[in-house]
């Protein structure tokens, strides 16, 4: 097995972050500094930061409601990681991000390939938010934002927008720009005051209250890696 997927299936880091470790010399391989590329057999020891790594063998994807004020980061980089305030037996490594001032659902895993497979932008899965802003929804506005909006690096994806309120409306992505929706939306003058992560692919986030987390059932779990294009 590669070493920076046998990194991922120990539910320390991703495999995008142990390729980093590996090039940061933070990886040793039976007492040498690892290379990309290694291979991992049985009996062979491998340390992160000088402490041991060792599978798990049992995949683990739990649903989070991220609350507002946390941030996507590990928790030795921010005080307000949401690992401060997630806990799990296992260490889980969070699915796409969400950022301090939005709250909602995310995917909390120790399967490094159900991961890459999620984040992966050219498979196209959905997500689906609830979003606010500071004066009324018009069609002209929602027109325009299902059909793509030009940022700065390139223009968004065309998108299901639907009306959900005077002053809010629900919008379904298949990609993930860094601040996507609160940056479409000032390109027509609107500024988000509120968003909510509410499905990703088919885990929804129900009646989940901020702060809570739930394993997802078996029937979950198989859905998602059939979509995920896995099974």
């Amino acid at each position: 097995m590669r070493i920076n997927k046998y990194i991922s299936e120990s539910g320390i880091l991703s495999r995008r972050k142990a390729d980093e470790a590996i090039l940061a010399e933070r990886v040793k391989l039976n007492g040498r500094i690892a290379v990309p590329g290694d291979q991992v057999e049985e009996g062979d020891t491998v340390f992160l930061d000088d402490k041991p790594l060792s599978r798990v063998t049992r995949k683990i994807v739990v649903a989070y409601y991220k609350p507002l004020g946390l941030v996507c980061t590990s928790a030795d980089a921010d005080k307000d990681s949401l690992y401060h305030s997630f806990s799990y037996p296992v260490k889980l490594n969070y699915v796409g991000r969400l950022d301090k001032d939005s709250q909602g659902l995310l995917v909390m895993t120790n399967d490094g390939d159900l991961a890459n497979r999620i984040q992966k932008s050219q498979y196209g899965h959905e997500k689906e938010y609830v979003v606010r802003v500071n004066k009324p929804v018009t069609e002209e506005f929602l027109r325009g934002m299902r059909s793509g909006v030009p940022l700065e690096e390139r223009t968004t994806k065309k998108c299901k927008v639907m009306p959900q309120g005077e002053m809010s409306f629900r919008i379904i992505l298949t990609e993930g720009l860094n601040r996507q929706i609160r940056r479409m939306c000032a390109y027509f003058d609107y500024r988000v005051t509120y968003l909510k992560r509410i499905r990703v692919m088919n885990v929804k986030i129900g009646s989940m209250k901020p702060g809570d987390w739930r394993e997802l059932s078996e029937e979950e779990v198989r859905e998602l890696q059939r979509l995920a294009g896995m099974k």
